[in-house]
C-alpha cells in the first residue's frame, strides 16, 4: 500500500464520484482523518477481543496461535514469512517522507555515509517506531525496498562515484586540521560545536563547500584522526 504522505509528495489525489470525498481540497482531506480516526478505534476494538480471545482459550488448556506454525506446516511459514514482509513493507512507505527527499537529493552523486551523516545532522527518524539513529546498513535495505516496491528510482542504489585524489587530499587535511584544534586546546577539550564555529570563522568549508559545520561532520574526521593516531583515544572517556 502506498501511503498518503508519498502519494501528496507526487501531486496525486483521490475523488471518489459516489461519495463527497476528495483528497485534493481541504474538506477531503478532513474527511479522509475522520474515516482513518474510525479504523483505527475498530483496530483497537479487534486487538482488545483478540486478547480477550486468547486469555480465554488459554483458561480451559488451548494453544491460542496459528495451527499451520504450530504443526511446522511449510506453507504456513512460508504465508506468514510474506505477511511479515508485506508489514515490513508498508512501515518502510509510511517512514518514507521522512527520509526518502534526503535520499533523493544526495544519491547517487554522494556515499551512503555521507547520507548517513545528513539523516542524523538532520534527525530523520527511521520507520515505525525505530528510535535508533540511522545507519548504512539500515538505510540501503530502505531503499532498496521502496525501489523492488516501485516508490523510489532504481537510480539511487548506483554506486557512488570513486573519490579523486583532490577529494582525499581534502579530506586527509581537514582530519589533520580538526585534529589539531582539538589537540591544541589547554585544560579541558572543545566540544564538536566549537570546533565547527572556529573552522567557520577560519572560513575552511566542508567536503561538500558548506560553510556550516555540524557536529556530526566534526565528529567524523575526529574519529579518523584517532583512526589515524592523530589524537589520544582516551578523549574520548567521560
Amino acid at each position: 500500500m502506498i501511503p498518503a504522505v508519498v502519494l501528496e509528495r507526487k501531486g496525486a489525489a483521490f475523488k471518489s464520484l459516489g461519495d463527497p470525498i476528495d483528497t485534493g481540497s481541504p474538506q477531503g482531506k478532513f474527511t479522509l482523518q475522520i474515516l482513518g480516526a474510525v479504523a483505527e478505534f475498530e483496530r483497537s476494538l479487534i486487538r482488545e477481543r483478540t486478547k480477550a480471545g486468547v486469555r480465554a482459550a488459554k483458561a480451559i488448556g488451548k494453544q491460542p496461535g496459528n495451527p499451520g506454525l504450530i504443526a511446522k506446516d511449510p506453507l504456513a511459514r512460508r504465508r506468514v514469512a510474506r505477511a511479515r514482509d508485506d508489514r515490513l513493507s508498508e512501515r518502510v512507505a509510511e517512514g518514507a517522507g521522512e527520509f526518502l527527499p534526503v535520499v533523493e537529493r544526495l544519491r547517487p552523486a554522494h556515499p551512503w555515509d555521507r547520507v548517513v551523516d545528513v539523516l542524523k545532522t538532520a534527525v530523520k527518524k527511521r520507520p515505525g517506531d525505530n528510535p535508533a539513529p540511522w545507519t548504512r546498513d539500515a538505510l540501503i535495505p530502505a531503499v532498496r525496498r521502496l525501489v523492488g516496491d516501485g516508490l523510489a528510482d532504481s537510480g539511487l542504489l548506483k554506486a557512488a562515484p570513486r573519490r579523486s585524489k583532490k577529494a582525499v587530499a581534502l579530506n586527509k587535511r581537514l582530519v589533520e586540521l580538526v585534529a589539531t584544534i582539538h589537540n591544541a586546546a589547554d585544560g579541558e577539550k572543545p566540544t564538536l560545536a566549537r570546533i565547527g564555529r572556529q573552522l567557520e570563522r577560519q572560513g575552511i568549508p566542508t567536503k561538500t563547500g558548506a560553510r556550516t559545520w555540524a557536529p556530526s561532520s566534526v565528529k567524523a574526521l575526529l574519529d579518523r584522526a584517532r583512526d589515524q593516531g592523530l589524537r589520544d583515544p582516551a578523549d574520548d572517556k567521560p
